[in-house]
């Protein structure tokens, strides 16, 4: 059985998809890609039997009828995290409440930064939409600096390209050479709920919907906490 899904959950589904096979389900072969070549290439025909991304991502999916609208479950609920190079091999770890108190503080951080990293994801888009409301965009101008699909923010962190980054939770936690600041202010929250849905292309719908009936059950939401991601409400 093939998947696809987007870099955001690769780690999640690896430890998902091991459970479901330990319990007897079929084996799931997951590539994740970039969000927006994972969407391209399910809407391009090509045959999957699950697909997982973005819930938007997904739910245009489902309206071009590449994926059965009528099988889309939340699989996850990620927060964007805010962090800095750490100068450390030591692997990031996930901190306790937000980066900042509030919204004002973001954006003193934002003014004061160098050159500020974010994904091609929808948690970037959801950045760059709210540095606009802000109107802080032409004032930051070249200083966002958008990394390729597919790299991590934390990569560019690591490697000195950015020197405050935004990126998934879940993406960050565990790297080494980033120090979290901690999540998005409550004002200022950026979440996701990835979801997933059984391809319109799949060779076998009834199992594919059997596999993911498991991945988005009560039974391995502790799985999706350890990888720092929230447990949505089906």
């Amino acid at each position: 059985m093939r998947a696809i899904s987007s870099m955001a959950t690769r780690h999640v589904l690896a430890d998902l998809v091991a459970a479901a096979v330990s319990s007897g389900l079929p084996a799931v072969d997951v590539e994740s890609v970039g969000g927006v070549d994972a969407a391209a290439r399910v809407a391009d025909g090509e045959p999957f039997d699950l697909v997982f991304l973005a819930d938007g991502a997904l739910a245009k999916l489902a309206d071009a009828g590449h994926v059965d609208a009528a099988t889309a479950r939340p699989l996850v609920l990620s927060q964007v995290a805010v962090a800095v190079a750490s100068g450390s091999s030591e692997p990031a770890v996930r901190p306790d409440g937000p980066a900042f108190a509030d919204a004002a503080g973001l954006r003193e951080a934002l003014r004061a930064a160098g050159r500020i990293g974010y994904s091609t994801g929808p948690s970037g888009t959801a950045l760059v939409r709210m540095i606009e409301e802000w109107g802080l965009a032409d004032e930051l101008g070249d200083r966002l600096v958008q990394a390729r699909p597919g790299v991590p923010v934390a990569a560019s962190l690591a490697a000195g390209d950015v020197d405050l980054g935004f990126q998934q939770l879940s993406e960050l936690v565990g790297q080494p050479g980033v120090r979290i600041l901690g999540v998005m202010p409550p004002d200022a929250a950026i979440d996701t709920v990835f979801a997933g849905a059984v391809a319109t292309a799949s060779a076998d719908p009834a199992a594919a919907r059997e596999v993911l009936a498991f991945l988005t059950s009560a039974a391995v939401a502790p799985i999706k906490q350890q990888h720092a991601f929230g447990v949505p409400a089906l």
